[in-house]
């Protein structure tokens, strides 16, 4: 439903098919046990049971290919500014299992290959800054980036909310049931300005979740629609400001109407279009 109607009404959008990510790819952040298990079956019952689907050839190829768009959508990013995969935003995902609907986390994997592609160029790692601004806690890129100074990680996510464990990330903010459209985006202009005085990212992975959507069954949030276009507009614009490539994915949603899951997230790539014409005008 996403990709036809941004099709029929982004009209600067170029959809592309994602090729799916290989094992080496995906070894830069999964065990390679993991990986085997996940694509050949034999993948632990209680894994599966987390991750909340049935192995199928299928699953594990959509979970490769998922990945896959947000390494093509990093690529891309840095050529014209911003860049999507209509589906990912996997970040419950550890290295070694997944769980809440994410079997590889797309958004890590992704990172750690801009920084080794990087490193063929240059002797300076590429700084990444991970926003998370889906309802439920990034904790598996938490986990994954805990060591690692070069990853900041911020998630704005609900804190009685799923996961009830959550990971450290180097910025959290925990937000209550029933948190409405100014609270939110006061939270949110208080994070980026935190994230701004503690780090200087070179790219920008954007988590954009529908599920903080008062319609949604699973978020315990009440975003508005015009709240959630002033969320996106607000990473954008803190992205742009900054000259950072930016590379977004859809992450959660479950809306008692599936039709505004996806019009929340048609929304986000109609604001994100918007700057990604700022982007083209800038380079010429």
């Amino acid at each position: 439903m996403l990709r036809d109607r941004l099709a029929a009404e982004v009209h600067d959008i170029r959809l592309m098919q994602a090729e799916p990510a290989t094992d080496g790819e995906l070894a830069l952040v999964h065990t390679p046990a993991y990986v085997s298990a996940i694509s050949d079956g034999s993948v632990d019952p209680r894994i599966m049971r987390e991750i909340g689907f049935p192995w199928s050839v299928a699953m594990a190829n959509r979970a490769r290919r998922s990945v896959g768009a947000t390494i093509a959508a990093a690529r891309a990013a840095f050529r014209d500014g911003i860049a999507a995969n209509i589906a990912g935003g996997t970040h419950h995902s550890y290295a070694d299992k997944g769980g809440g609907f994410c079997v590889f986390n797309d958004a890590a994997v992704a990172a750690r290959l801009m920084q080794a592609e990087q490193l063929r160029h240059s002797r300076a790692t590429l700084r990444i800054a991970i926003i998370d601004l889906d309802v439920h806690q990034g904790n598996g890129t938490a986990r994954i980036f805990r060591d690692d100074p070069s990853v900041f990680t911020l998630s704005l996510h609900g804190a009685k909310n799923f996961p009830f464990r959550k990971e450290a990330s180097d910025l959290d903010v925990e937000l209550p049931d029933g948190c409405v459209d100014d609270d939110y985006l006061a939270a949110l202009d208080r994070a980026l300005e935190e994230l701004a005085q503690r780090f200087d990212p070179a790219l920008v992975i954007y988590l954009a979740g529908a599920d903080p959507h008062e319609g949604d069954r699973l978020g315990r949030l009440k975003l508005t629609w015009d709240g959630l276009e002033a969320r996106d507009r607000r990473v954008f614009d803190w992205t742009w400001q900054r000259t950072v490539p930016t590379v977004f994915a859809m992450a959660g949603g479950y809306g008692h109407r599936i039709e505004d899951t996806v019009q929340v997230q048609v929304n986000t790539f109609g604001v994100a279009a918007q700057y990604w014409r700022r982007w083209q005008n800038r380079s010429r």
